[in-house]
Protein backbone atom coordinates (compact mmCIF):
# COMPACT_ATOMS: atom_id res chain seq x y z
CA UNK A 1 0.00 0.00 0.00
CA UNK A 2 1.65 3.40 -1.00
CA UNK A 3 0.68 6.60 0.52
CA UNK A 4 -0.94 9.57 -1.60
CA UNK A 5 2.35 11.55 -0.43
CA UNK A 6 5.73 10.97 1.02
CA UNK A 7 5.50 11.16 5.01
CA UNK A 8 8.08 11.92 7.21
CA UNK A 9 9.05 9.62 9.86
CA UNK A 10 8.19 11.73 12.89
CA UNK A 11 4.25 12.05 11.24
CA UNK A 12 4.03 8.59 10.90
CA UNK A 13 5.21 8.04 14.61
CA UNK A 14 2.59 10.90 15.89
CA UNK A 15 -0.44 8.72 13.91
CA UNK A 16 0.14 5.91 16.04
CA UNK A 17 1.80 7.80 18.86
CA UNK A 18 5.26 5.77 19.34
CA UNK A 19 9.00 6.29 19.42
CA UNK A 20 11.04 6.14 17.03
CA UNK A 21 14.81 5.64 15.84
CA UNK A 22 16.67 7.75 12.96
CA UNK A 23 15.96 10.96 11.12
CA UNK A 24 12.69 12.49 12.34
CA UNK A 25 12.31 13.54 8.33
CA UNK A 26 13.02 10.05 6.54
CA UNK A 27 10.87 9.09 3.80
CA UNK A 28 8.19 6.92 4.48
CA UNK A 29 6.27 5.75 0.93
CA UNK A 30 3.46 3.26 2.05
CA UNK A 31 3.57 -0.07 4.32
CA UNK A 32 3.27 -3.67 3.50
CA UNK A 33 3.66 -7.53 4.62
CA UNK A 34 7.09 -8.73 4.69
CA UNK A 35 6.51 -10.84 1.58
CA UNK A 36 5.99 -7.67 -0.79
CA UNK A 37 7.95 -4.89 1.03
CA UNK A 38 9.79 -2.56 -0.80
CA UNK A 39 12.56 0.64 -0.01
CA UNK A 40 10.71 3.22 1.35
CA UNK A 41 8.03 0.74 3.24
CA UNK A 42 6.89 0.09 6.61
CA UNK A 43 6.84 -3.74 7.69
CA UNK A 44 5.64 -4.76 11.38
CA UNK A 45 7.06 -7.58 13.70
CA UNK A 46 5.86 -8.35 16.98
CA UNK A 47 7.70 -12.05 17.29
CA UNK A 48 11.57 -12.25 18.22
CA UNK A 49 11.25 -15.46 15.31
CA UNK A 50 11.19 -13.10 12.76
CA UNK A 51 13.37 -9.73 13.89
CA UNK A 52 16.44 -10.64 11.97
CA UNK A 53 13.77 -11.52 8.75
CA UNK A 54 12.36 -8.07 8.90
CA UNK A 55 15.24 -5.79 10.04
CA UNK A 56 16.90 -7.12 7.03
CA UNK A 57 14.25 -6.98 4.42
CA UNK A 58 13.56 -4.78 1.77
CA UNK A 59 11.43 -2.51 3.93
CA UNK A 60 13.62 0.88 5.20
CA UNK A 61 11.21 1.12 8.03
CA UNK A 62 10.52 -1.53 10.69
CA UNK A 63 7.83 -1.20 12.91
CA UNK A 64 8.58 -3.45 16.41
CA UNK A 65 8.63 -3.81 19.54
CA UNK A 66 11.74 -3.95 20.74
CA UNK A 67 14.48 -1.76 21.40
CA UNK A 68 16.95 -2.85 18.65
CA UNK A 69 20.39 -1.57 17.10
CA UNK A 70 18.80 0.05 13.49
CA UNK A 71 20.39 -1.00 10.37
CA UNK A 72 22.49 1.47 8.37
CA UNK A 73 20.00 3.30 6.30
CA UNK A 74 16.76 2.35 7.72
CA UNK A 75 14.38 3.57 10.96
CA UNK A 76 12.50 1.99 13.50
CA UNK A 77 9.23 3.14 15.25
CA UNK A 78 8.97 1.32 18.32
CA UNK A 79 5.60 0.18 19.78
CA UNK A 80 4.41 -1.86 22.81
CA UNK A 81 1.98 -3.48 20.04
CA UNK A 82 3.00 -3.23 16.63
CA UNK A 83 -0.14 -5.42 15.58
CA UNK A 84 -2.02 -2.57 16.48
CA UNK A 85 -0.21 -0.01 15.21
CA UNK A 86 -0.32 -1.26 11.79
CA UNK A 87 -4.18 -1.56 11.81
CA UNK A 88 -3.92 2.17 12.93
CA UNK A 89 -2.01 3.06 9.70
CA UNK A 90 -4.11 0.79 7.69
CA UNK A 91 -7.46 2.88 9.44
CA UNK A 92 -5.94 5.84 8.99
CA UNK A 93 -4.47 5.48 4.55
CA UNK A 94 -7.33 2.88 3.93
CA UNK A 95 -10.33 3.80 5.64
CA UNK A 96 -13.95 2.33 5.35
CA UNK A 97 -15.89 3.89 3.26
CA UNK A 98 -20.22 2.87 3.70
CA UNK A 99 -21.90 2.49 0.16
CA UNK A 100 -24.58 4.71 -0.85
CA UNK A 101 -25.93 3.02 -3.95
CA UNK A 102 -25.65 -0.32 -5.60
CA UNK A 103 -23.25 0.71 -7.95
CA UNK A 104 -20.93 3.47 -6.25
CA UNK A 105 -20.75 7.03 -8.35
CA UNK A 106 -17.07 6.40 -8.18
CA UNK A 107 -16.93 3.24 -10.17
CA UNK A 108 -15.47 2.95 -13.36
CA UNK A 109 -17.52 0.65 -16.09
CA UNK A 110 -15.48 0.18 -19.57
CA UNK A 111 -17.93 0.33 -22.79
CA UNK A 112 -20.07 -3.10 -23.43
CA UNK A 113 -19.55 -4.57 -19.85
CA UNK A 114 -22.71 -5.64 -18.97
CA UNK A 115 -23.66 -5.61 -15.19
CA UNK A 116 -26.72 -7.61 -14.58
CA UNK A 117 -29.29 -7.42 -11.73
CA UNK A 118 -28.61 -7.35 -8.15
CA UNK A 119 -24.68 -6.40 -8.71
CA UNK A 120 -23.09 -4.78 -5.94
CA UNK A 121 -20.06 -2.81 -7.04
CA UNK A 122 -18.28 -1.00 -4.29
CA UNK A 123 -16.22 2.33 -4.39
CA UNK A 124 -13.22 3.15 -6.68
CA UNK A 125 -13.84 0.04 -8.52
CA UNK A 126 -12.47 0.23 -11.94
CA UNK A 127 -14.28 -2.80 -14.93
CA UNK A 128 -12.57 -2.71 -18.22
CA UNK A 129 -14.36 -3.31 -21.67
CA UNK A 130 -16.76 -6.08 -22.68
CA UNK A 131 -16.89 -7.82 -19.58
CA UNK A 132 -20.07 -9.28 -17.82
CA UNK A 133 -20.90 -9.39 -14.14
CA UNK A 134 -23.43 -11.71 -13.53
CA UNK A 135 -26.07 -11.65 -11.09
CA UNK A 136 -25.70 -11.14 -7.21
CA UNK A 137 -21.73 -10.74 -7.57
CA UNK A 138 -20.51 -8.27 -5.06
CA UNK A 139 -17.30 -6.49 -5.87
CA UNK A 140 -15.84 -4.63 -3.07
CA UNK A 141 -14.41 -1.38 -2.96
CA UNK A 142 -10.73 -1.08 -4.95
CA UNK A 143 -10.98 -4.02 -6.92
CA UNK A 144 -9.75 -3.52 -10.74
CA UNK A 145 -11.09 -6.20 -13.40
CA UNK A 146 -9.52 -5.88 -16.90
CA UNK A 147 -11.33 -6.50 -20.17
CA UNK A 148 -13.45 -9.44 -21.63
CA UNK A 149 -13.84 -10.69 -17.78
CA UNK A 150 -16.73 -12.88 -17.19
CA UNK A 151 -17.52 -12.87 -12.75
CA UNK A 152 -20.73 -15.65 -12.56
CA UNK A 153 -23.68 -15.87 -10.01
CA UNK A 154 -22.69 -15.15 -6.28
CA UNK A 155 -18.88 -14.79 -6.33
CA UNK A 156 -17.44 -12.41 -4.22
CA UNK A 157 -14.51 -10.43 -4.74
CA UNK A 158 -12.74 -8.43 -2.07
CA UNK A 159 -13.81 -9.73 1.23
CA UNK A 160 -11.04 -9.31 3.96
CA UNK A 161 -7.99 -11.60 4.87
CA UNK A 162 -8.57 -14.57 6.72
CA UNK A 163 -5.56 -13.11 9.33
CA UNK A 164 -6.11 -12.88 12.89
CA UNK A 165 -3.91 -12.61 16.16
CA UNK A 166 -5.06 -14.76 19.17
CA UNK A 167 -5.33 -12.85 22.13
CA UNK A 168 -6.07 -13.62 25.72
CA UNK A 169 -9.01 -11.98 25.34
CA UNK A 170 -9.97 -13.65 22.03
CA UNK A 171 -8.58 -12.95 17.84
CA UNK A 172 -7.70 -9.79 16.67
CA UNK A 173 -8.34 -8.75 13.28
CA UNK A 174 -5.80 -7.47 10.91
CA UNK A 175 -6.95 -5.00 8.76
CA UNK A 176 -7.21 -5.08 5.26
CA UNK A 177 -6.28 -2.41 3.22
CA UNK A 178 -5.17 -4.48 -0.12
CA UNK A 179 -7.67 -5.21 -3.35
CA UNK A 180 -8.10 -7.73 -5.83
CA UNK A 181 -6.89 -7.48 -9.30
CA UNK A 182 -8.03 -9.62 -12.03
CA UNK A 183 -6.56 -9.00 -15.39
CA UNK A 184 -7.45 -9.47 -19.11
CA UNK A 185 -9.40 -12.46 -20.39
CA UNK A 186 -10.46 -14.13 -16.62
CA UNK A 187 -13.57 -16.27 -16.23
CA UNK A 188 -14.22 -16.90 -12.79
CA UNK A 189 -17.13 -19.46 -11.72
CA UNK A 190 -20.33 -19.57 -9.59
CA UNK A 191 -19.83 -19.38 -5.63
CA UNK A 192 -16.42 -18.11 -6.11
CA UNK A 193 -14.55 -16.57 -3.19
CA UNK A 194 -11.17 -13.76 -3.34
CA UNK A 195 -9.84 -11.57 -0.99
CA UNK A 196 -8.06 -8.60 -0.72
CA UNK A 197 -5.02 -8.53 -0.06
CA UNK A 198 -3.77 -6.79 3.22
CA UNK A 199 -1.58 -4.48 1.94
CA UNK A 200 -1.25 -5.23 -1.76
CA UNK A 201 -3.14 -7.17 -4.57
CA UNK A 202 -4.89 -10.43 -4.69
CA UNK A 203 -4.49 -11.15 -8.41
CA UNK A 204 -5.42 -13.62 -10.78
CA UNK A 205 -3.32 -13.00 -14.33
CA UNK A 206 -4.31 -13.03 -17.75
CA UNK A 207 -6.50 -15.91 -19.67
CA UNK A 208 -6.88 -18.25 -16.07
CA UNK A 209 -10.28 -19.97 -15.93
CA UNK A 210 -11.84 -21.06 -12.01
CA UNK A 211 -14.54 -23.67 -12.14
CA UNK A 212 -17.39 -22.66 -9.09
CA UNK A 213 -16.54 -22.63 -5.36
CA UNK A 214 -13.08 -21.69 -5.52
CA UNK A 215 -11.26 -19.75 -2.18
CA UNK A 216 -8.47 -17.94 -3.21
CA UNK A 217 -6.71 -16.25 -0.16
CA UNK A 218 -5.03 -12.92 0.57
CA UNK A 219 -2.27 -11.74 -1.41
CA UNK A 220 -2.12 -15.03 -3.72
CA UNK A 221 -0.92 -14.74 -7.29
CA UNK A 222 -2.46 -16.86 -9.99
CA UNK A 223 -0.21 -17.13 -13.07
CA UNK A 224 -1.26 -16.23 -16.57
CA UNK A 225 -3.54 -19.34 -18.15
CA UNK A 226 -3.95 -21.23 -15.07
CA UNK A 227 -7.15 -23.62 -14.78
CA UNK A 228 -8.18 -24.38 -11.65
CA UNK A 229 -11.39 -26.99 -10.84
CA UNK A 230 -14.34 -26.41 -7.97
CA UNK A 231 -13.55 -26.61 -4.82
CA UNK A 232 -10.08 -25.54 -4.71
CA UNK A 233 -8.56 -24.05 -1.36
CA UNK A 234 -5.23 -21.68 -1.72
CA UNK A 235 -4.75 -20.00 1.48
CA UNK A 236 -3.10 -16.74 1.59
CA UNK A 237 0.36 -15.69 -0.15
CA UNK A 238 0.28 -18.42 -2.40
CA UNK A 239 2.46 -18.11 -5.67
CA UNK A 240 0.57 -20.00 -8.53
CA UNK A 241 2.78 -20.12 -11.85
CA UNK A 242 1.60 -19.85 -14.88
CA UNK A 243 -0.14 -22.33 -16.23
CA UNK A 244 -0.75 -24.66 -13.81
CA UNK A 245 -3.90 -26.89 -13.51
CA UNK A 246 -5.19 -27.59 -10.21
CA UNK A 247 -8.34 -30.32 -10.24
CA UNK A 248 -11.44 -30.21 -7.99
CA UNK A 249 -10.45 -30.25 -3.95
CA UNK A 250 -6.87 -29.53 -4.05
CA UNK A 251 -6.16 -27.61 -1.25
CA UNK A 252 -2.50 -25.38 -0.47
CA UNK A 253 -1.46 -24.25 2.49
CA UNK A 254 -0.03 -20.34 3.07
CA UNK A 255 3.06 -19.10 1.46
CA UNK A 256 3.46 -22.54 -1.20
CA UNK A 257 4.53 -21.42 -4.42
CA UNK A 258 2.98 -24.35 -7.21
CA UNK A 259 6.00 -23.94 -10.28
CA UNK A 260 4.94 -23.44 -14.20
CA UNK A 261 3.01 -25.71 -15.82
CA UNK A 262 2.58 -27.69 -12.86
CA UNK A 263 -0.79 -30.16 -12.62
CA UNK A 264 -2.13 -31.63 -9.24
CA UNK A 265 -4.82 -34.22 -9.54
CA UNK A 266 -7.91 -33.69 -7.71
CA UNK A 267 -8.34 -33.79 -3.89
CA UNK A 268 -4.52 -33.61 -3.30
CA UNK A 269 -3.30 -31.74 -0.24
CA UNK A 270 -0.11 -29.35 -0.91
CA UNK A 271 1.73 -28.42 2.18
CA UNK A 272 5.08 -27.53 0.63
CA UNK A 273 6.22 -25.62 -2.77
CA UNK A 274 6.12 -27.81 -5.75
CA UNK A 275 8.69 -27.71 -8.59
CA UNK A 276 6.68 -26.54 -12.15
CA UNK A 277 6.70 -28.87 -14.97
CA UNK A 278 5.78 -32.45 -13.14
CA UNK A 279 2.26 -34.16 -11.85
CA UNK A 280 1.45 -34.34 -8.25
CA UNK A 281 -1.67 -36.45 -6.35
CA UNK A 282 -1.85 -37.11 -2.79
CA UNK A 283 -1.40 -35.75 0.88
CA UNK A 284 1.12 -35.05 1.35
CA UNK A 285 1.44 -34.19 -2.88
CA UNK A 286 4.35 -36.36 -4.36
CA UNK A 287 5.14 -36.90 -7.91
CA UNK A 288 2.06 -38.96 -9.08
CA UNK A 289 3.37 -41.73 -10.34
CA UNK A 290 5.58 -42.15 -7.08
CA UNK A 291 2.81 -41.66 -4.56
CA UNK A 292 0.72 -44.11 -6.71
CA UNK A 293 3.20 -46.53 -6.45
CA UNK A 294 3.27 -46.28 -2.85
CA UNK A 295 -0.80 -47.05 -2.85
CA UNK A 296 -0.08 -50.07 -4.48
CA UNK A 297 2.52 -50.89 -2.10
CA UNK A 298 0.44 -50.57 0.62
CA UNK A 299 -2.59 -52.34 -0.71
CA UNK A 300 -0.78 -55.84 -0.80
CA UNK A 301 0.55 -55.37 2.71
CA UNK A 302 -2.00 -57.72 3.79
CA UNK A 303 -1.06 -60.46 1.74
CA UNK A 304 2.77 -60.15 2.90
CA UNK A 305 1.66 -60.53 6.37
CA UNK A 306 -0.64 -63.49 5.52
CA UNK A 307 2.78 -65.00 4.04
CA UNK A 308 4.88 -63.91 7.25
CA UNK A 309 2.50 -65.99 9.27
CA UNK A 310 2.39 -69.04 7.62
CA UNK A 311 6.09 -68.88 7.89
Amino acid sequence: MKFPKTYTLKEISEIIACDFVGDENFPVLGMNEIHVVEAGDIVFVDHPKYYDKALQSDATVVLINKQVECPQGKALLVSDDPFRDFNKLTRHFKPFETAASTIAESAEIGEGTVIQPNVFIGNHVKIGKNSVIHPNVTIYDGCILGDNVTIHAGTVLGADAFYYKNRPEGFDKLLSGGNVVIENNVDVGAGCTIDRGVTASTTIKEGSKLDNQIQVGHDTIIGKKCLIASHVGIAGCCTIEDEVTLWGQVGITSGATIGKKAVVLAQSGISKSLEGGKTYFGYPAEEAREKLKQIAYIKKIPEILKKLKKI
